[in-house]
């Protein structure tokens, strides 16, 4: 017998567990048609997020000149990170091993996983696939923080090293049997894993790259609003699966996750566009969808245990909060996070990952019954904090790293031509 982490179990009560399955088993009679089914439409879903969605989102945020390199981003690292993943991504955050790492060996290009090994009541197969579309949206994310300047070269060499020394771990602590599990953390569907993580290398990275050029006294506006609002449109549908599908299974856990993510989108949707209908008399398209994805990377981390209120309460908070993040703090800060990946992921999932251990409580409709409030809050409290240290430590030094095996941004003429050109040779709209 051999100690598997099963990192979402499924009804009310903490996601993560362990159980004893025999080792590499093949287990038919154990595993739901039904939760197959559901778990392989949740991986096309998210996996949908990266491309075409997320690619739609940023590509329509970024100047003409640079849209071609923003898909291209994305497209290459869903390619770059599924075969890392299966290199030894997966290993590291899911095999038995410590507090921190799991076995880089263990599941080395899914070593001994037979079609029908069990993973709970799904194929492991399938939790692979699933679990690999959040390694894939991840280190996509983050390409929004040094939109417009870095080398094609180098965010490659930086997202591989940065998916193997920050995504695995902390994905291991968490949903892996590691250190957060054994405290109990609550990270439904990637609060921790997925949006502080790229929220605080975000931050570094567009720190250390530095500005794009003339930022902030010349006007950058998004180049194709459509494209953006049909990328929200399309992450909006798919964060579904991203939240539901974590369930993993089609049942009344995956149906809750599915409501409360709908309605905190809403309530951030609206939170923001009152915001900017208040201070500037015109609530605008741009706001109304980076609303919507902060209520929905907020409620990421809350959605298997609060109930309704709670993913409205979730919403209109991240709404307010996500746009002082982005809009406020950041010009008086200076700093170029181009596309807001901090202000918004960074900051709702911080946000999230503390305030479900205030609305999982029963007494605000929550799903954990009788829960420790303050406990739980203080415990989520800390693993965001140890989560945000330890991402922008490890990331100021990958990136580091990275520049000294290629240089880290374009030259000023390259910057100025745009990076179509300059690193494809070819050009995404001729405007």
């Amino acid at each position: 017998m051999t100690l598997i982490a099963h990192p979402k179990r499924t009804g009310i009560g903490a996601i993560l567990a362990t159980v004893f399955l025999p080792s590499v088993a093949l287990a038919e009679d154990t595993l739901s048609a039904g939760d197959t089914a559901w778990v392989l439409t949740s991986t096309a879903l998210v996996l949908f997020m990266t491309v075409p969605a997320l690619a739609l989102f940023y590509g329509g945020l970024v100047r003409s000149k640079n849209v071609l390199s923003v898909l291209m981003q994305c497209l290459a690292l869903t390619a770059l990170m599924s075969l890392l993943w299966l290199a030894g991504g997966y290993s590291l955050s899911f095999a038995e091993g410590n507090a921190f790492f799991g076995s880089f060996t263990e599941k080395f290009f899914l070593r001994g996983i037979e079609p029908n090994t069990a993973w709970g009541s799904i194929p492991e197969p399938v939790f692979f696939a699933f679990q690999m579309t959040f390694a894939v949206i991840t280190p996509a994310l983050i390409i929004g923080a040094f939109a417009e300047r870095m080398r094609f070269s180098a965010m490659l060499i930086f997202s591989s090293l940065w998916l193997f020394l920050v995504y695995a771990p902390i994905c291991h602590m968490t949903w892996g049997g590691g250190l957060f599990a054994e405290w109990g953390v609550f990270d439904f569907a990637g609060g921790i894993v997925v949006h502080i993580t790229a929220g605080i290398a975000a931050l570094v990275l567009c720190i250390v790259v530095g500005p794009r050029t003339g930022y902030p006294k010349t006007p950058m506006p998004p180049h194709n609003l459509t494209m953006t609002f049909m990328g929200t449109a399309m992450l909006w549908v798919g964060w579904f699966g991203f939240n539901g599908g974590s369930a993993l299974a089609a049942n009344g856990s995956a149906a809750m996750a599915i409501v409360v993510t709908h309605i905190s989108a809403a309530a951030a949707t609206m939170a923001w566009m009152a915001i900017e209908w208040i201070k500037y008399g015109k609530p605008s398209v741009l706001g109304a969808a980076t609303g919507a994805i902060a209520g929905l990377a907020a409620v990421t981390p809350a959605s298997g245990y609060i109930g309704p209120f709670g993913g409205f309460a979730i919403g209109i908070l991240s709404g307010v909060t996500c746009w002082y993040f982005a809009t406020v703090l950041k010009n008086r800060l200076g700093y170029d996070d181009s596309l807001d990946v901090f202000g918004v992921h960074g900051v709702g999932g911080f946000l999230g990952t503390v305030l479900v251990g205030v609305f999982a409580s029963e007494i605000f409709g929550g799903l954990e019954g009788d829960l420790a409030m303050g406990s739980q809050v203080g415990t989520q409290l800390l693993a965001g904090l140890i989560t945000c240290v330890y991402t922008a430590v490890v990331t100021y030094v990958l990136i580091k790293l990275t520049g000294l095996i290629v240089p880290i941004r374009v030259d000023a003429n390259d910057e100025q031509e745009g990076l179509d050109i300059a690193l494809h040779e070819e050009a995404g709209y001729n405007l």
